[in-house]
């Protein structure tokens, strides 16, 4: 029998043990094509196991993650002798090369990493934004090979001057939401859900909900999610405009989807969007920023709107489709159509994985 690949994980993901159903799809299928190990993080103090490598969250929890990241990835290859490290982001690959383990890295962009700096968690890390900038790139390049998950991806592999080895996307645990599609709700409803900061533009719609909400005052927006800009939801609830789950499982999300006449995702910036997918397999149009990869899922007018991630555009595409349940049946339709094409099984996942580490 053909030994598997050995093959090292390294990301900033927080994985909680035991793995969640979703997490066990995915890693149970890499385990029939790769023999793995992932060095990531913990989202409390609880660490890991013989191949979930968690760092426990401390005070300082990133600046210790990321200055310990190439000790923990030069460790690991010395004691498990991969043949591939496969980094989350150009900043774990700018740490495993760092590390200078004669190990092939493989970089995965699952969105634009200047973002991580500018749009993402303190304002603090804008200071460090060129440096983040110029190490992400560095990283792309140096790089043994380049994966992306879509084609805004793609052409951000292009922009530094590399040919992607694979594009596919990122895993998706899409069964639950390809059951039978519930009608749409008899009161108009709006969705957003994703994690609560700049890149995802929620003050963007917290104002825009403002302004379409006095248009279209039947109408609902639920949210879901957390992050650094909850303090905006917070005062929208408070206000009784909206209501507001800081965390639900894939059941859950899929339940709150069908509860909606459609989803919102306003960002700054997107690498993919996967709940734009999730939407559409329970047949719920998007109105989304013309931005990054949301383009490469949303057409225009047909599975949902394409709009400035500016409030006023998103208050207009709101009451568009809110306020006229003939617009909103015929782009729920279009949405049906674009999710099918997405349901991929979680071996033909790992397959791919495994053929862009031997390739």
């Amino acid at each position: 029998m053909t030994a598997k690949p050995r093959v090292l994980f390294v990301g900033r993901a927080r994985y909680a043990l035991p793995l969640s159903p979703t997490m066990r799809l995915k890693w149970d299928a890499v385990a029939e094509e790769l023999d793995y190990r992932v060095v990531a993080s913990s989202p409390d103090a609880s660490g890991g196991d013989a191949t979930f490598l968690l760092r426990p969250r401390t005070a300082l929890d990133g600046p210790r993650f990321w200055l310990s990241l190439p000790g923990r990835v030069r460790r690991e290859a010395r004691r498990f002798a991969p043949g591939a490290i496969v980094a989350q982001s150009p900043f774990e690959a700018a740490a495993a090369l760092i590390a200078r383990t004669g190990v092939p890295v493989i970089v995965e962009l699952h969105g634009d990493w200047r973002t991580f700096a500018r749009l993402y968690g303190s304002s603090a890390r804008r200071a460090f934004a060129r440096v983040a900038d110029a190490v992400g790139s560095w990283a792309v390049r140096r790089s043994a090979k380049v994966r992306t998950v879509s084609p805004y991806t793609t052409r951000l592999a292009r922009e530094t001057g590399r040919e992607p080895a694979a594009e596919f996307p990122a895993f998706m645990d899409l069964e639950p939401f390809a059951a039978p599609v519930a009608p749409l709700p008899a009161t108009p409803a709006a969705l957003f859900v994703g994690v609560l900061e700049l890149y995802k533009n929620i003050d963007g719609l917290v104002a825009a909900w403002r302004l379409a909400q006095r248009r279209v005052p039947d109408a609902r927006l639920r949210i879901v999610g957390a992050g650094t800009r909850a303090d905006l939801v917070r005062r929208l609830v408070a206000d009784g405009l909206a209501t507001w789950d800081e965390r639900l499982d894939t059941a859950g999300i899929a339940s709150a989807l069908d509860g909606a006449s459609l989803l919102v995702l306003p960002s700054r910036s997107e690498g993919m969007g996967r709940v734009v997918i999730e939407a559409f397999l329970r047949a719920r149009p998007v109105i989304g920023s013309a931005v990054g990869g949301i383009r490469d899922l949303v057409t225009d007018g047909d599975n949902g709107l394409l709009v400035d991630p500016e409030p006023e555009a998103i208050a207009d595409a709101l009451v568009r489709v809110l306020g006229d349940r003939d617009e909103l049946e015929r782009l729920a339709a279009g949405a049906r159509r674009a999710g099918q094409a997405w349901i991929v099984a979680p071996e033909e996942y790992a397959r791919r994985l495994r053929e862009l580490v031997v390739s």
